[in-house]
C-alpha cells in the first residue's frame, strides 16, 4: 500500500496493484482496475516513485527472509 493525499488533504492508502493508469489533467487522476478514480495532490511521477519504492521494499524483505531447509521424505 502507498500513502497518497486526496485534493481535500485527506490521506488515503492505496493498493498499488489496483492501479490501471495515471492521467495528468492537470490534477493527477489514478484509475483503478475497479473503475474507480482517485484524484490526488501528488504528481504522477511521485505516485510512480512510491509504487516502485513499495515494491522494492517487498523484494528486499523477501531476499532477506530465511530459506527453509528442504529434507528428503522420510527423514
Amino acid at each position: 500500500m502507498i500513502r497518497l493525499t486526496r485534493l481535500n488533504r485527506v490521506p488515503v492508502f492505496l493498493n498499488s496493484d489496483l492501479i490501471e493508469h495515471i492521467e495528468i489533467t492537470p490534477d493527477t487522476v489514478i484509475s483503478l482496475t475497479s473503475g474507480q478514480k482517485i484524484v490526488v495532490l501528488e504528481s504522477a511521477e511521485q505516485v510512480v516513485e512510491r509504487v516502485m519504492g513499495f515494491r522494492r521494499a517487498i523484494l528486499e524483505r523477501a531476499s532477506q527472509a530465511p530459506v527453509p531447509e528442504v529434507t528428503a521424505a522420510g527423514e
